[in-house]
């Protein structure tokens, strides 16, 4: 359980840093000269070893415990803010930041570790057809959908990628685990909340955006984890971890409309 707790905080640290990293080389360059600075590159990798980090914690905790802890790279990229782009913090922001810290520890305590269950009969075809329905929902979002729409798609992509790396089986050899099925569903998630969630913030305000797409890909993947994934509250345990949920979800969304965020997503 300490390995995944570790890659999970690991993972968000990584995510949050990673913004940073590109908010900071946007102010050095402008147009396509941004791609190739260090920085930015070096965001890439640190947002692909973070993926990584966070497969291995779905691999041993549950939905909602994971997502919880990678919503909160949004304590990371405010705090590195305030400090690297001279950001002033909100009276709200260190309150929340506070907050998403101990609402983390009762939902670790309050879950344990619990290798993933197999999926119930048709979840590779619901999961399948919710990855289409998603697809075909950005392609005719794209040009003109509103923002707040795009930011649900990429919070549900997002979603989508968490609860297919949740449901994956690991116990094959590693052509096995990569030729499954169930890791194009991952792909197909993760590629389109990516473009939901970029496209969003072309399009709208940031706070909204990173608002919403922390609820739905906390919400939804912890939802069909404890419904259907047998993902469990320990025992005694469930008021606890719901109250904390609620508070950590309520930080985050806070966090995400911080002048801070704003700063670093718009930088």
């Amino acid at each position: 359980m300490l390995l995944a707790l570790c890659a999970a905080v690991a993972a968000s640290l990584g995510y949050g840093i990673s913004t940073i990293m590109q908010a900071v080389a946007a102010r050095r360059a402008s147009g396509l000269a941004v791609i190739v600075q260090p920085l930015v590159l070096g965001g890439f990798a640190v947002d692909g070893l973070s993926w990584l980090l966070t497969l291995v914690a779905l691999n041993r905790l549950p939905l909602f415990v994971v997502q919880s802890i990678v919503s909160a790279s949004l304590v990371v990229v405010v705090l590195l803010a305030s400090r690297l782009l001279h950001v002033r913090l909100r009276r709200l922001d260190v309150i929340a930041v506070a907050v998403v810290i101990a609402a983390l520890v009762v939902l670790a305590l309050g879950s344990g570790e619990q290798p993933a269950a197999t999926p119930p009969p048709g979840f590779l075809v619901g999961a399948a057809v919710a990855g289409g329905l998603l697809t075909l929902t950005l392609l005719l979002g794209y040009r003109r959908g509103h923002p707040l729409l795009l930011a649900s798609v990429g919070g549900l992509g997002y979603g989508l990628a968490a609860i297919a790396a949740r449901a994956a089986d690991t116990s094959g050899s590693l052509a096995q685990i990569v030729w499954q099925p169930m890791v194009g569903v991952l792909v197909v998630g993760g590629v389109v909340g990516t473009l939901g969630y970029l496209r969003a913030l072309e399009r709208g305000p940031v706070g909204s955006a990173a608002a919403v797409m922390s609820v739905l890909e906390v919400i939804v993947p912890g939802a069909v984890g404890l419904w259907v994934l047998g993902d469990e509250v320990r025992g005694g345990w469930v008021p606890a971890v719901a109250v904390a949920g609620t508070l950590a979800l309520a930080a985050c969304v806070a966090l995400a409309t911080s002048p801070a965020n704003r700063e670093a997503s718009e930088a």
